[in-house]
């Protein structure tokens, strides 16, 4: 190695520390510059590959493990304490034993840090020597290396099925049509498969050679942002590429179904995003945690008032001597100090005395309580889903009481209160409605009671059809029959498969038999020429746009594997029975439902589960939408087909074309293959993918059309924004027809919407411009649009051409890239037609309406947060009983600030007259508040907050739709910072981490949308019903549990404390213990220290069955709850009482008689130790076996230790040792008397306040443990009529109902006209309020 001087060492960090920091990154191949020493290197400056996560060397440990205990202020000050006690003027017991107790705790912490780093250490060298394959110039091929030789600029190859070893941009695959998936679930825990693609330009050869890259790649400066990277790649004719993310392979992605793929190298190590995303563990200060370190304040103040008094006690008896004592030793000189000198170092001395006071051990037996109290969290089988296989993990580790102190609840809707497994409800084209009663009746089903006869359908994957059959008369039974079982373990349709958003819930749809006929009319007319029939149209924009991957079920991928579906023939008899039986059932169902006033004919219901199959003219089956008996070719390639989104909106809408014969085959970045009923494939060409985003609220796909050669863009979005760009929503520069079926289908999206249902627009732009608006789509998404519209527009040669170039230099930008890119989107989205609309529904989670119930009973307030229209957000709000059937529900809606802060005063003063009307004192007016996002920003202005606040407190529940997730954000942080209330929010997907991190607790929910939410929680849970045993149950335990633990923890200190200032009293103030100082430490540190731990742990005062039963005794919890100002000083008085009588009793005892120092502290120290165990005893609400082992094997350690240690120290602490003190002790009658009198004594107030409290005003706690005495089944019925009293009786699962189809020859007007100024300043303006006027779903 080539000696370099210092100078030049000094001079390259500086310049890798600039380069490190530039806003852009050149950079170049190693290959030529392989085997040169590391400073010639060209991208010496960055970082390498291999990763440390560990805190600590070995060398380091000590200083550093030290420097960060000492951030704890009380190490600190136990530390300061012991070196005081080296001071000899000063020291209260001998220097070394000062320093066990702060010794000890420093080395557990130690040891635990240790260890926690040692793991660390081996997850870090497991992972660097990881085997990859980097490329040598010098052997010409792909080397096996590890991980940590990995540099930036090295060409890395990683086959299928392995792990990306740091962020590489994609430069070759064995692919033709340059794609690589990948699988980002160590990143997001999204299981779905993405499609990265080549770096386009640079792939024209089948074989990469990595020596001919001569190119330099310009990136940005690492950054966290896992969805966005700038990049462009400058070739040496100085062509540049542009790359983004849909180009870069991320550190910790999983290669699939891919051969092998070749990347760039442009971050390594601690640069890739994935290690900069890793931020470990965070930390929150409880609430608990903060009330502790004020009363530690005034333990302090407490502590430095008694050493005051005693340093003032001590000068008062030295001036009260009359002579100089012979026990007062002078110094060297022969000389005293004077008393004030004298007192004031007895000030110091009373510290470390007393220092107790400040219990030293709390701090880490909390730690340890929470740790114990995570682990009973963690294991609860209750919080298990045996669905997905997750429990519940617990992230943050040290705000666990916080769950029993909510009073506010955030909460997303799709993903977290639904299953956001969407469904394919309706759809409506050319203003035609079909409303899809078929498959209505199969979603029906679903929800029927468990059975273990009841039939619904083959959970099996069905066979490919080409096209759909209309003649009743050739049903056959055989070939459509469908089997299937449900488990009461779980609802049917809901069965997790291997891919995300694919159980039969999703997949499987029953067409429309009116729809049918049309498509059958429509491929018949032969529309394969120049003009493509709408309702194809249709289909096809369904199936092409969307991002949704296609692979085949027998792809490689080591974690899924999905079996081919297989072609059988059922039984005839076999299939006969199960028919009969599912016509039955569903019989059955519709009787049930009559009620509801829906009734349904005997053979509409036979129909709906034997839709038919025969040939159409062209000799295509077009019959089944249940399982053929026959399979050909082509059936059997699309059986293998396995569809992989990245969103449950886009699987939906691809199973239901492809329900109707559009089968999305392949799909690559230049192209998407679609067959058609008929059985022609289209191979469409993908000219540019414009990608959704927040701003523009849709996604488009621009395309050649195989037949008509014409440039087409598909864009799918909100209604909203797509609707803007139709010119009106009304379509009123439109006339006769036309204008007619735009109205329709925008009656159809109002509907919809208030049925519970997304809306999805389909448009088309015809070459004359003309808007010919066809239908309208409905769907449930997750997405900050709550519906989306999908159009198409032909496109002239000369437009895309321009519009290419500027498409161009907005992907090779790296300065405002995102902009540019958004820009030449919108160019090209103007002037779309409207094609047609389809419903998907998002189903409720199960126990949704009973966790709500619970919640609010409890006397927590739940707020909905929603980026869904005000109509789909009420319905569903009805549905899981967040708004009620008689509730007052107002609905803000305005377009100004005037209208809003009319509102906002006029509502208040509703309110408050109701209020304070004498004939509502002892009423609660049921209020509920529905806003939409544009009117919450204008709320949420500073001059507003205030009265929105006021309103929002007073409202049962809050219901927010249309908001973004900042504004999600923004609502947490006013209401936890305006009414300084303990908040929590809930969510699944990544809109909700804004709002998860904004709460006092968050909680992720790991659904369908990734695990974003999930990785920025504090704690995560699988259903939204969890939360409700996760709070009333181990909140309320964990809360009460820690706060009674802490309340007790500082009796204990301050009683025995209190004995050693009782004692100064009588021996001059002068810092004497009559307790030997050994016994006095292991007191606290081993005597009593294990059952305040067992007692924080394992305490249960009320039995989880109870807690459930009667959600309102988590209410004792909230506010100031169990611990507070009141409890903490009634605590403090009970210790100074009963130290007062465990000192004076043995003092009157004993007095006048000839007993040593020790003799006498002897008996005080059995008789604290009774006293202070038996006080926990009267804490303790429920005894087990732990119990009692850890009670009295606490009293047997005392006996044992002391008895040995009286036996063996024999000159201890001269001139008075404990040498068989404890022995004589236990040989007097005297001893025993005076420890069962003191005790009884000490311990009979409290014990007689308990029982008079207990007796004559039981709080609920009581009240609740009584019934947990009762027998099972009379405690439920006790429950229960108390439910029912209460008006909350037992809480069935409630779903939307099936909307009915619209009546367009009745249609009201429901185009409100706007307020005016005028209106609004009138006297008599209305409230906006949705009472009576609202349809409710109905609940079963």
């Amino acid at each position: 190695m080539t000696w370099r001087s210092p100078l030049a060492l000094v001079r390259d960090a500086l310049r890798g520390q600039r380069a490190r920091e530039r806003d852009l990154r050149n950079l170049v191949s190693n290959l030529p510059y392989e085997g040169l020493e590391k400073w010639k290197q060209p991208n010496r400056f960055f970082l390498s590959n291999a990763i440390k996560t560990t805190k600590y060397t070995p060398l380091l440990f000590i200083p550093m493990n030290l420097f960060e205990q000492f951030h704890r202020l009380a190490n600190i000050y136990f530390v300061g304490l012991a070196i005081l006690n080296f001071i000899p003027v000063v020291n209260a017991f001998q220097p070394e034993v000062a320093l066990i107790p702060i010794c000890i705790i420093l080395f557990l912490t130690a040891l635990k840090d240790a260890w926690e780093d040692f793991r660390r250490y081996q997850s870090d060298r497991k992972l660097n020597n990881t085997p990859c394959y980097i490329y040598s110039s010098k052997e010409k091929q792909f080397m096996e290396r590890r991980w940590k030789d990995v540099r930036v600029g090295d060409f890395v190859k990683v086959v299928c099925n392995e792990i990306v070893p740091a962020d590489l941009l994609l430069l070759h695959t064995p692919d033709p049509k340059c794609v690589c998936l990948i699988e980002t679930a160590n990143l997001d825990g999204e299981t779905n498969l993405k499609q990265r693609t080549v770096v386009s330009g640079l792939s024209e050869t089948p074989e990469f050679e990595p020596e001919s890259f001569s190119s330099i790649v310009v990136c940005e400066k690492p950054n966290n942002n896992l969805n966005h990277f700038k990049c462009y790649v400058e070739k040496p004719d100085k062509e540049k590429l542009g790359a983004g993310i849909e180009s870069l392979l991320l550190r910790g992605c999983t290669v699939r179904n891919t051969d092998h793929t070749v990347g760039f190298v442009v971050y390594a190590g601690h640069e890739t995003k994935s290690m900069l995303n890793n931020s470990g563990s965070r930390y929150k200060r409880s609430k608990l945690e903060r009330k502790l370190n004020i009363d530690v304040f005034f333990c302090v103040i407490l502590l430095f008032t008694m050493c005051l008094i005693g340093a003032l006690g001590h000068f008062f008896w030295l001036q009260a001597l009359t002579g100089v004592p012979p026990y007062l030793v002078p110094d060297s000189n022969g000389h005293l100090d004077s008393p004030s000198l004298a007192s004031f170092y007895m000030f110091f001395t009373m510290i470390i005395l007393l220092q107790i006071l400040i219990p030293i051990a709390l701090y880490v037996s909390i730690e340890l309580v929470k740790i114990g109290q995570i682990f009973f969290l963690t294991n609860d089988r209750d919080l298990y889903d045996e669905e997905t296989d997750s429990r519940m993990q617990c992230k943050a580790l040290n705000i666990t009481e916080d769950l029993g102190q909510i009073e506010y609840i955030f909460s997303d809707k799709t993903g977290t209160l639904t299953e956001n497994k969407m469904v394919f409800r309706r759809c409506s084209i050319m203003g035609t409605e079909y409303p899809h009663k078929e498959n209505a009746i199969r979603l029906a089903v679903l929800d029927e009671p468990e059975s273990e006869e009841e039939v619904i359908f083959n959970q099996h994957p069905r066979a490919q059809r080409t096209g759909w059959s209309l003649d009743a008369e050739d049903t056959n039974p055989v070939d459509t029959q469908r089997r299937g079982s449900r488990r009461k373990s779980s609802v049917a349709g809901n069965v997790q498969s291997n891919m995300a958003f694919s159980s039969p819930l999703e997949t499987e749809v029953i067409p429309d038999k009116k729809l049918l006929q049309q498509i059958s009319r429509a491929e018949s007319s032969g529309s394969s020429g120049r003009k493509m029939d709408p309702y194809l149209d249709f289909f096809v924009a369904l199936a092409i746009c969307n991002t949704v991957v296609v692979s085949m079920a027998t792809a490689q991928r080591r974690r899924a594997s999905v079996s081919p579906r297989s072609c059988q023939t059922n039984n005839p008899l076999d299939s006969l029975s199960n028919l009969v039986k599912k016509a039955g059932n569903i019989l059955a169902s519709c009787q049930r439902k009559s009620k509801r006033n829906r009734s349904l004919s005997e053979d509409q219901v036979i129909h709906s589960v034997n839709m038919e199959r025969t040939v159409d003219t062209k000799g295509h089956e077009i019959g089944s939408p249940h399982t053929t008996s026959q399979c050909d070719g082509h059936s059997a390639a699309s059986d293998d087909l396995c569809y992989e989104a990245e969103s449950p909106d886009e699987a939906a809408l691809v199973y239901a074309a492809r329900a109707y014969g559009f089968t999305l085959l392949a799909r690559t970045p230049d192209s998407v293959t679609v067959r058609l009923p008929s059985g022609d494939n289209l191979v469409f060409e993908v000219l540019d993918t414009l990608t959704f985003d927040s701003n523009r609220k849709r996604m488009s796909v621009l395309v050649r059309h195989p037949v008509t050669k014409e440039f087409v863009l598909y864009t799918k979005g909100a209604d909203y924004a797509i609707m803007e760009l139709l010119g009106t929503p009304y379509a009123e520069h439109l006339s006769g027809s036309q204008k007619n079926i735009a109205a329709d289908s925008q009656y159809h999206l109002d509907c919809y919407a208030k049925d519970g249902l997304r809306t999805l627009c389909i448009t088309k732009k015809v070459q004359n411009h003309q808007i010919i608006p066809i239908g309208v789509v409905f769907m449930l998404d997750k997405s900050t649009a709550s519906s989306f519209l999908l159009v198409l527009q032909v496109v002239t040669d000369k437009v895309y051409e321009s519009w290419l170039v500027d498409r161009k230099k907005a992907l090779a930008a790296i300065d405002n890239r995102e902009e540019l890119i958004m820009n030449t989107a919108v160019q090209l989205e103007t002037n779309l037609t409207l094609l047609g609309a389809t419903g998907i529904e998002d189903r409720l989670q199960e126990s949704v309406p009973d966790t709500i119930v619970a919640l609010r009973e409890a006397g927590i307030q739940v707020w909905v947060l929603t980026g869904d229209k005000p109509e789909t957000a009420v319905n569903i709000g009805y549905a899981c009983r967040l708004l009620e059937e008689e509730d007052l529900v107002i609905n803000m809606s305005c377009k100004n600030k005037l209208t809003c802060t009319s509102i906002l005063d006029c509502t208040l003063e509703e309110v408050r007259r109701y209020g304070e009307d004498p004939r509502n004192v002892d009423t609660t007016p049921n209020i509920s508040l529905v806003i939409d996002g544009h009117t919450l920003a204008l709320a949420l202005s500073p001059d507003l907050q205030d009265r929105f606040v006021d309103l929002a407190k007073r409202c049962r529940s809050v219901l927010c739709c249309r908001v973004t997730p900042l504004q999600k954000s923004r609502v947490v942080k006013l209401i936890r910072e305006k009414l300084k209330v303990m908040t929590l929010a809930v969510g699944d997907g990544a809109n909700d981490v804004n709002m998860i991190q904004a709460a006092d607790v968050g909680i992720g929910i790991s659904g369908q949308e990734g695990m974003q939410a999930v990785m920025a929680s504090d704690f995560a849970i699988s259903r939204f019903k969890h939360l409700k045993k996760l709070l009333l149950v181990h909140g309320h335990w964990c809360y009460t549990r820690l706060a009674n633990m802490i309340i007790y923890f500082f009796y204990k200190n301050v009683a025995y404390v209190n004995l050693l200032f009782w004692y100064q009293f009588f021996c001059g103030f002068t810092g004497t213990t009559m307790i030997d100082y050994w016994l006095l430490i292991f007191f606290n540190l081993f005597f009593t220290s294990a059952p305040p731990i067992m007692f924080g742990i394992m305490d249960k005062d009320v039995s989880a069955e109870v807690l459930l039963g009667v959600p309102e005794l988590y209410r004792t919890g909230q506010g100031k709850g169990e611990y507070n100002f009141l409890t903490f000083w009634i605590s403090i008085l009970d210790a100074f009482y009963q130290s007062l009588v465990c000192f004076f009793i043995p003092y009157l005892a004993y007095q006048d008689s000839d007993v040593d120092i020790f003799t006498f502290g002897t008996p005080l120290n059995t008789i604290s130790l009774f006293t202070i165990l038996l006080h926990l005893s009267i804490e303790i609400k429920s005894w087990t076996v732990v119990h009692w082992v850890i009670m009295l094997g606490s009293v047997a350690l005392y006996f044992i230790v002391t008895l040995a240690y009286s036996a063996i120290c024999v000159t201890c602490n001269p001139p008075s040792n404990p040498y068989w003190i404890l022995q004589s002790q236990m040989a007097d009658p005297m001893f025993y008397l005076v420890c069962i009198i003191s005790t009884v004594v000490a311990l009979l107030p409290r014990y007689t306040f308990h029982v008079l409290r207990n007796s004559i005003a039981p709080s609920p706690l009581i009240q609740a443990k009584h019934l947990d005495r009762m027998d099972p089944s009379t405690r439920d019925q006790w429950i229960q009529e108390w439910r029912s009293f209460r008006g909350g009786g037992q809480v069935k699962r409630s779903k939307l109902d099936t909307p009915p189809s619209p009546n367009l020859e009745t249609r009201p007007d429901f185009y409100p006209e706007p307020l005016t100024a005028a209106d609004i300043t009138r006297n008599d303006f209305p409230l906006n309020v949705m009472t009576e006027n609202h349809q409710k779903p109905r609940h079963t």
